[in-house]
């Protein structure tokens, strides 16, 4: 019989089974199609529907310590995708998280998101939320770790996931 998970230790609502699967790599082992297709929904999302026009592609994607984490459809279809990355020290940044239009409210981003968030071990956690996305990070741990701020036109908010031992150990099945 397992524990219930304690408040220090949250889990995320768990997706619909069966309806995605999940899959993670550095960028540089992620297929030619799928990595276009990542891309692609990034610049989608954040520079057209969010008309920002900032540079998508930042290098940060090419350092060695930075996994994508990905759901698909069962027809191959991109649903989410979220990018982290090593930070100072033992910390790691979350960041890029994206939902398909088309996938918003299928929990294929909360699986993703909750996937890559235990992948982290028991490392602090970072990330620029956009405010009005807060309260969906809340879901997870996450905290305000600063004052809003203002970037490509958005108000965002810093956040943290205090390292709590909310590894892969504590994975939801």
């Amino acid at each position: 019989m397992s524990e219930a998970p304690s408040p220090a230790c949250p889990r995320p609502p768990a997706g619909p089974p069966g309806t995605f699967r999940l899959g993670h790599a550095h960028p540089s082992g992620v297929p030619f199609p799928l990595w276009y297709r990542i891309l692609r929904l990034r610049c989608d999302v954040f520079v057209v529907e969010q008309e920002c026009a900032y540079p998508e592609l930042d290098d940060l994607d090419l350092r060695p310590g930075t996994e994508w984490w990905w759901a698909v459809d069962a027809a191959g279809q991109l649903l989410a995708s979220v990018r982290v990355l090593d930070g100072v020290g033992t910390d790691r940044v979350i960041g890029r998280v994206v939902a398909a239009q088309t996938s918003r409210g299928t929990g294929a981003a909360t699986a993703v998101f909750g996937a890559a968030l235990r992948s982290c071990g028991g490392a602090d956690v970072r990330l620029g939320a956009q405010l009005v996305a807060r309260r969906w990070y809340e879901r997870f741990g996450f905290v305000e770790a600063g004052d809003v701020y203002v970037e490509d036109g958005i108000p965002h908010v810093p956040m943290l996931h205090a390292g709590d031992g909310c590894g892969p150990e504590n994975a939801q099945p």
